[in-house]
């Protein structure tokens, strides 16, 4: 079954991965499942024994050789039987439970780890929705089987084995319905099985792509509300609950074939054993004593296969998730380290060529030299190409063409963290972690002193606000505590960022959040400390492009003018006509 979508989606595990990471959990806590497993089948083999007692019964009140005394004893043992069977099933739900929440504790941390691995161009490609519903929607699913429905089929399945057994030694032809039952039911869960994962797998996507669009909605919604977008966002919003919808239906259809012709089958089973059970008496192939305990047999192999069946459409949803968080670990690295000596601090663009997909390329051969401690300002129209070349030059997407280096070495061949120390990208989304406001500015480097956290706050124009918070640099920020603005939550991004201390820095419109008193107050302070760095801005203000030491036009995936602000309008090209537009418009206002 395909997923109706047309956005980029992570990889999705196959049955083969699962399996195999289901045998890699067994082996991980192998004594426990064994554990688990001798508990479970000791407490089935305790509820064993009663059926036959009470046929014994039976047989006995039958054949007028019961007495008062020995009825009195068979319904001792029988309790003494129930109340050892819940002591067993006790510890077996206690183990249960522990070992659910070790290979849950294993599977968080592995697929937290995959999250935290992930390529950030991969990260930006795949969208929130997907990630996120990855995240939340398929980790509760997986706590719900694993807490509930796994120990259960564990049970169902030790249990009916065993009954099945126990059938056929209390009396091979009162087996008989058994061999006439397991087949429709093996049959209809075959069936269900072939059509259930992808259905399912198409219907976690499909909630990932509402959680993208309203995701989308909510983050850009001032811009929906200044382009008047809200109608097409609604309407967006609506294809994704139809698609949502249909996915729902393709699953409840399979439940509502499935599950009719399962209850149908434990009643043929039980009429099964009573009919065929008395033509045997009758014919004297069977006694009243074996009738009674298939009966018994029987009708416990009903619960327990309704027990087992009634969690498969769980299991099935549970598999779905679990391909999705092991898909996630599937994501191949986008760059391969290699050993390597920077030899400068240099970084150069040669022939370099971009592309998201296959059929348009966003950058075309781009040739472009960052003089050390000289500040570069990229412009253009939206959709040239600017962020997307920021990127590049930061190393965080590895070029289609060409290649972007430091010191002769290409960034994608450096491990992040070195890389990182050579070149840092700051943009306008940033974020907030939940802790101090002194661990939030130290993320970059945690051995950095206090000092020089206020030294980087202050270039930022962040200690005066700083200063005022209850308990300063130790005041807890992030969510659910003290609310920093939009604003100061960028501040604290570019702190981060001088701490991390890189001798070349890529600032994607990084000042977007703040009023134009607190960019200019912020750029004041701000270029002392730059000073002798290497800084590339993507900037749509032209008063940060006149201030740059070059300024880099870019239309249409290529730097169409490259120079000086004097020296573009001396050129009277499309800087100029730019800069004159903007300074005409600035004198009306």
């Amino acid at each position: 079954m395909n997923v109706e979508t047309n956005r980029p989606i992570l990889p999705v595990a196959t049955s083969s991965d699962i399996r195999d990471y289901l045998r890699m959990l067994a082996k991980r806590f192998p004594w426990r499942f064994l554990g688990v497993l001798g508990l479970q089948a000791s407490a089935v083999a305790t509820a064993l024994i009663p059926p036959r007692l009470l046929g014994a019964i039976a047989q006995d009140l039958t054949d007028h050789r019961a007495t008062p005394e020995q009825v009195t004893w068979f319904a001792l043992a029988i309790a003494g039987l129930a109340m050892a069977q819940a002591l067993l099933l006790a510890f077996a739900a206690r183990a249960s439970a522990v070992l659910g929440e070790l290979v849950l504790a294993e599977l968080r941390e592995n697929f937290v780890r995959s999250v935290l691995l992930l390529p950030l161009s991969t990260v930006e490609r795949a969208g929130n929705g997907d990630l996120t519903t990855r995240t939340t929607r398929d980790v509760d699913a997986m706590v719900k089987s694993i807490r509930s429905a796994v120990p259960e089929v564990l049970i169902a399945m030790v249990t009916a084995g065993m009954l099945v057994v126990a059938t056929v030694v209390n009396g091979p032809l009162l087996a008989l319905p058994i061999l006439i039952v397991i087949p429709t039911l093996l049959w209809a869960g075959r069936w269900y099985l072939r059509r259930a994962g992808d259905a399912y797998l198409a219907e976690n996507a499909s909630w990932g792509e509402l959680a993208e669009g309203i995701s989308q909605s909510a983050d850009g919604a001032r811009t929906v509300e200044m382009f008047d977008l809200a109608r097409q966002r609604v309407h967006q919003t609506d294809d994704d609950l139809r698609r949502a919808w249909r996915a729902e239906k393709a699953t409840l259809r399979l439940r509502t074939f499935f599950f009719p012709q399962v209850d149908g089958s434990f009643v043929i089973l039980l009429g099964a054993t009573l009919g065929l059970g008395g033509l045997f008496v009758l014919h004297g192939w069977a006694t009243i004593g074996s009738l009674v305990a298939a009966t018994v047999y029987a009708q416990m192999l009903s619960h327990q296969l309704g027990q087992l069946l009634s969690y498969v459409d769980e299991l099935q949803v549970a598999a779905g998730s679990l391909a999705r968080l092991l898909g996630v670990a599937q994501v191949r690295p986008d760059r391969e380290a290699r050993p390597a000596t920077v030899q400068d601090e240099r970084v150069v663009a040669t022939s370099l060529r971009y592309s998201y997909d296959s059929s348009v390329e966003v950058l075309r051969g781009i040739d472009l030299e960052l003089h050390p401690g000289q500040s570069l300002a990229i412009v253009g129209p939206s959709g040239a190409g600017k962020s997307t070349l920021a990127r590049l030059l930061a190393g965080i997407h590895p070029p289609s063409g060409g290649s972007v280096t430091v010191g002769g070495v290409p960034l994608v061949e450096l491990p992040l963290g070195d890389l990182r120390g050579h070149v840092a990208l700051l943009t306008q989304e940033h974020h907030v972690f939940m802790g101090t406001l002194r661990e939030n500015v130290v993320l970059a480097d945690p051995a950095a002193t206090d000092a020089r956290v206020r030294d980087a706050l202050m270039a930022v124009d962040a200690w005066r606000w700083v200063e005022q918070l209850p308990a300063g640099l130790d005041t807890m920020v992030g969510s659910g505590q003290h609310r920093i603005t939009a604003a100061q939550a960028q501040q604290v991004a570019l702190a981060r960022l001088i701490v991390a201390d890189p001798h070349t820095l890529v600032l994607d419109e990084a000042t977007s959040m703040l009023d134009p008193t607190s960019v200019r107050n912020l750029e004041r302070s701000l270029k002392a400390l730059l000073d002798g760095r290497t800084v590339v801005s993507v900037a749509h203000r032209l008063q940060v492009s006149r201030d740059a030491d070059r300024i880099a036009v870019v239309r249409d995936g290529l730097i169409v003018e490259l120079g000086s602000h004097q020296e573009l309008l001396e050129a009277g090209r499309e800087s100029a006509e730019l800069w004159k537009s903007w300074q005409g418009s600035d004198k009306a206002s």
